[in-house]
């Protein structure tokens, strides 16, 4: 979750420049039963508390967003060295969107995952988690197609830049309900590449109760069954559904 002196810096920030004020910040918070990103579960499939700030003028945009995890913290003592108490995930973003012709937008940017307190850089065999992308997506009436780089290493796997992720979606308006059906591919390059890389699957559905949105989704993967597991020896990536509440404000 965003700590409030960071919200409340970035609030500062924008008001101290020229031409911005509040009407340029949206903040949203809210919980999740289960925090699973590209159908990993990164909350050992437990609850997890989120929050964000955007910042918007024109098709320029940056933002903060945070979730507690445990990912990290689970992976223990490898190697006789611990990886680390991060409990924290914060991606740092910007970028610009567009139109390139009517009716087919655009989306270009970066993003910065950061996991405060993360080890993994210290342990032979691993990086630090800490991972940037880049991005570029299309979108064309409901239909979205995203392609995400690693520029850097990729969330502690060794050797791994150049790893990507491929997602196609589409957002449907079903009787006041937003249906969005989802389908990605992660690869992950290096050493680990054959257990690490995988497809996730989703249908998520949401209804926003005048900016109290509530969601339902249906999550898969076909991902190794022994690489993506808890400290119990639970699938991260097994099949479940993950219920959602945010308020955007």
């Amino acid at each position: 979750m965003i700590k409030k002196s960071l919200l409340a810096a970035a609030a500062a920030t924008a008001l101290a420049l020229p031409g911005l004020s509040f009407a340029d910040l949206a903040f949203n918070v809210g919980a999740v039963t289960d925090y699973r990103y590209r159908g990993i579960s990164q909350s050992r499939l437990k609850p997890a508390i989120q929050g964000g700030i955007d910042f918007t003028q024109g098709g320029f945009y940056v933002g903060a967003w945070g979730s507690s995890i445990k990912w990290i913290k689970d992976a223990g003592t490898i190697f006789a060295v611990d990886t680390g108490s991060a409990n924290i995930e914060l991606d740092l973003y910007g970028g610009y969107k567009g139109e390139i012709v009517k009716g087919l937008g655009y989306d270009l940017g970066v993003l910065t995952y950061v996991y405060s307190g993360n080890k993994l850089g210290a342990i032979p065999g691993f990086h630090n988690a800490d991972t940037t992308e880049i991005y570029g997506a299309l979108t064309y009436g409901p239909g979205t197609l995203k392609y995400s780089h690693a520029v850097t290493n990729t969330f502690g796997n060794f050797d791994s830049k150049n790893s990507y992720y491929f997602d196609l979606s589409a957002t449907f308006d079903v009787a006041g309900i937003s249906l969005t059906p989802h389908v990605g591919y992660q690869k992950i390059t290096g050493s680990y590449s054959s257990v690490a890389s995988y497809t996730d699957y989703a249908l998520t559905a949401s209804k926003d109760f005048s900016g109290l949105v509530v969601s339902a989704a249906i999550v898969a993967t076909d991902a190794d069954k022994t690489w993506y597991v808890s400290p119990s020896n639970k699938f991260l990536g097994k099949t479940a559904v993950v219920l959602g509440v945010k308020y955007n404000f």
